[in-house]
C-alpha cells in the first residue's frame, strides 16, 4: 500500500497546528509508528505508517473541531 493512503491534509496554523503536531506524535507513538509532516497546497499533510493511526488523527481533528480531509 502506499504510503499517501495514509495522509490527511488540515487548515490550521499556530497553535492549532501545534496541537494537531503534538496529538500526531501520541497517536503514533501508541501504535509504535512513524509519522511525518509535508506541506500541501491547501494545509498541512500528516502521514502515518498505519492507516489506523491516520484514522485516530482524524478523529482527534474532529474533536478539536479541525476540518481534515484524505490527502
Amino acid at each position: 500500500m502506499s504510503k499517501e493512503k495514509n495522509c490527511l491534509i488540515v487548515r490550521a496554523a499556530g497553535r492549532q497546528l501545534d496541537l494537531l503536531r503534538g496529538e500526531a506524535s501520541r497517536i503514533a507513538k501508541s501504535s509504535n509508528v512513524d509519522w511525518w509532516i509535508d506541506r500541501a497546497e491547501i494545509g498541512t499533510r500528516f502521514c502515518f505508517e498505519d492507516p489506523k493511526a491516520k484514522d485516530s488523527f482524524a478523529v482527534a481533528c474532529d474533536n478539536f473541531g479541525i476540518p481534515c480531509q484524505d490527502g
